[in-house]
């Protein structure tokens, strides 16, 4: 059972990594479906814990050939641009984002659009929460469309990436949300 938000957000760092809720790769492997039906306004989502180093970083620079200074010369960040260290990408928390639908709605949903904004800096040694809520549902012919708010918090509290995004989810007993995706027209 997930640990309400504000109650996470008491807990020490450490203790805060305990109730991460990332799937484990057996989970990916054999994941069962979330239908339109099984989701209820309110509902949470499940929050991907994250303690992240400043080698995570280097690495996402490499991954991405991301050379601006302030990724990875804690020096330069700190001296030159006066920052609290070096930052978080927000390629990375997009990556994030979109890895976190993609997984909440395997294997026959479909991830339909997803707007965020990058707010605060995340630098290596934070916690971050990866949060999300069902905002509406709305039901059309042949799948479900649901709407959702999410962010990803600090572990201060301080929301670094606030969010919203439609899903498509199959109706229990219904065909897979089509492949490829048209969305309704009427919404």
């Amino acid at each position: 059972m997930s640990i309400a938000l504000d109650e996470l957000l008491k807990l020490e760092p450490e203790e805060m990594i305990e109730h991460d809720e990332t799937p484990t790769m057996e989970d990916l492997r054999n994941p069962k479906q979330i239908y339109f039906e099984d989701v209820e306004v309110g509902a949470e989502l499940p929050r991907y814990i994250n303690h992240y180093s400043g080698v995570h970083f280097n690495r996402w620079c490499i991954a991405m050939e991301n050379t601006h200074r302030v990724h990875y010369d804690y020096p330069h960040a700190m001296n030159h641009d006066k920052l609290p260290g070096v930052l978080f990408h927000g390629t990375w928390r997009m990556s994030i984002v979109a890895k976190w639908l993609k997984n909440w709605i395997l294997p026959n949903g479909w991830a339909w659009r997803s707007s965020w904004q990058i707010r605060d800096m995340v630098v290596p040694g934070e916690v971050t929460i990866l949060w999300g809520t069902v905002k509406e549902k709305h039901a059309v012919k042949g799948y479900g469309l649901v709407d959702l708010d999410f962010g990803i918090v600090n572990q201060d509290g301080v929301e670094g990436a606030p969010g919203s995004a439609t899903v498509a989810l199959p109706y229990r007993g219904g065909d897979p949300v089509p492949y490829p995706f048209v969305p309704p027209s009427s919404y």
